[in-house]
């Protein structure tokens, strides 16, 4: 059997970005590294997960690119569901996001925002497709 089990975004700091997840969308912390260079939220069946760019470099000895504010966001996005996209923009903003898109209405009716997290990786707010 296969399953999607998670995704880790890599981060200058692991315990600050899994607090912005926490305070912004309710998320739990499930595990963090006594060093603090890795972790993971309760976020259902896949784990949202955290590690330091130093951890990662242990791993990937080509190297990667690493999400820098004064760059656009990667071409990937993490979504959230909420029917109150609103009231999460504003408070993803006060969390320390970045507005990206504002809401909008797609033809299908789904409203969606988009915005930056504080590691300038892109999340979209939006309303179940119905």
């Amino acid at each position: 059997m296969i399953r999607f089990k998670y995704v880790i975004l890599y981060v200058q700091d692991v315990e600050q970005s899994m607090n912005f997840y926490k305070n912004t969308f309710g998320t739990e912390i499930k595990f963090i590294t006594p060093e603090k260079d890795y972790g993971e939220l309760l976020t259902g069946e896949t784990s949202l997960s955290f590690a330091s760019v130093s951890l990662a470099g242990t791993n990937l000895k080509k190297g990667f690119l690493t999400a820098k504010k004064e760059d656009q966001p990667f071409g990937m996005e993490l979504g959230f569901t909420t029917d109150h996209v609103e009231a999460l923009v504003e408070k993803a903003i006060q969390n320390g996001a970045v507005l990206y898109e504002d809401i909008a209405v797609k033809p299908w009716g789904q409203k969606t925002a988009y915005v930056k997290d504080p590691n300038n990786y892109l999340i979209e707010i939006c309303t179940e497709i119905q």
